[in-house]
């Protein structure tokens, strides 16, 4: 119950900054509010599910959405991270593309 109501707050703020413009492609393009939702939701979803997993860390990678694009950046120990990360991104509902831009450290 705890992690929807802070997913529900995260959604919420990002809702609330949805026409500030930003994120991937925001160039002239303008994302309506149920866009700027569901783009939170699969944020959220990304994040959680990133710190639930032991190999990643939430803390290192970045993620953004925009009209269902995610971006990830950050940092990973190796490839194989970096392949999970981008496999469980692509899983998420509503994701339509994934750009990954980790960056393998270890």
């Amino acid at each position: 119950m705890k992690t929807l109501f802070v997913a529900l707050v995260v959604t919420l703020g990002l809702v609330g900054c949805a026409g500030m413009g930003g994120g991937p492609g925001s160039g002239s393009q303008t994302r309506s509010v149920g866009q700027a939702v569901d783009d939170a939701v699969i944020v959220t979803r990304m994040n959680a599910a990133l710190a639930a997993d032991p190999d990643l860390s939430a803390i290192k990678i970045n993620v953004d959405s925009t009209k269902g694009a995610v971006r990830l950046r950050g940092e990973v120990k190796s490839l194989a991270l970096r392949r999970k990360a981008e496999d469980l991104a692509r899983r998420m509902d509503g994701v339509r593309s994934v750009d990954n831009q980790l960056v393998v450290t270890g």
